[in-house]
């Protein structure tokens, strides 16, 4: 278990730094452009966002690593670890501004995480599950992520933050599951992977949750944008690991109680996160490129 703890753990930190790199880069694209293609186009011309781009593609690999050796309901909580490495990066990098309410929050989220790890004690669990269980867990997850990202227009910028980045954990928690059904194979070779529908299926969903990731972090509020993102990621990834795959939990009374409270901490901790305005001040100028104020 150490090692995939290790590996989710690397995974975390390469995603937190990848993230605050697009946002970098992002946040140069006129908000106008959001979810069309010149703003993809446009992100792809900028170094920084591309960099970010390889170390969120590091960051996968460390994940789908973990989830090799590992179950999804330990890797999955690591990842929201993502969020301790990101808030002082995007001090650095992208002049956030994180005060006493993004420390509770963020507070909040490690607690809740250390004690969920502490006590899960996991066991059981499959590779795969029927496809019709598969089709329906993909029908909600994407019906959800359509619902999220439809509301969040109109915004202000936190709050389309938080419920973007929130459709895109959604996606991740079902592409973190897929990863695990799709590593599994390697030990099959590459017909096995590359003949089967799971991941085709991985890479649709992906590609839709890190477009969602783009358009949360192109508002300036890393917190909520990327809290939301990998919470949701771990509260979807766990459900899918305990009744998809047949993951199991602490089965005493008390260990399920202290898991649920570290849940219900973590999700309390990203709320806090979500009513953020931790991102920098900035003024658009006429051709559109973002600058920040002094």
């Amino acid at each position: 278990m150490s090692l995939s703890i290790g590996l989710a753990l690397l995974g975390a930190f390469l995603f937190a730094f990848g993230s605050v790199l697009q946002q970098k880069g992002a946040m140069e694209e006129p908000d106008t452009s959001t979810l069309r293609v010149g703003f993809f186009v446009g992100l792809l011309k900028r170094p920084v966002w591309l960099a970010g781009l390889v170390l969120d593609a590091a960051g996968y690999v460390a994940q789908a690593a973990a989830l090799g050796v590992g179950k999804l309901v330990v890797v999955q909580p690591l990842m929201v670890s993502s969020v301790v490495f990101a808030l002082p990066l995007g001090v650095w990098l992208t002049h956030q501004h994180v005060g006493r309410r993004e420390i509770a929050g963020a507070a909040a989220v490690v607690a809740g995480l250390a004690a969920f790890m502490i006590v899960a004690d996991p066991g059981g669990g499959r590779a795969d599950a029927p496809g019709l269980q598969w089709a329906i867990a993909g029908a909600v997850v994407g019906g959800t992520a359509v619902l999220l990202t439809v509301i969040a227009w109109k915004r202000r910028p936190a709050m389309k933050a938080a419920l973007v980045g929130t459709a895109a954990g959604v996606l991740f928690g079902f592409v973190a599951a897929l990863t695990k059904s799709t590593v599994v194979r390697f030990d099959d070779g590459a017909a096995a992977v590359f003949l089967d529908w799971h991941i085709y299926t991985l890479a649709a969903a992906g590609l839709a949750g890190f477009m969602l990731v783009q358009v949360s972090l192109q508002t300036g509020a890393l917190a909520p944008a990327i809290t939301t993102s990998m919470v949701f990621e771990t509260v979807v990834g766990v459900v899918v690991g305990l009744t998809l795959l047949d993951e199991e939990l602490h089965t005493q009374n008390w260990g399920l109680a202290v898991v649920a409270f570290g849940l219900a901490l973590m999700v309390g901790g990203i709320v806090v996160l979500a009513r953020s305005e931790a991102a920098p001040t900035y003024h658009r100028e006429r051709e559109g490129r973002v600058v920040l104020q002094e």
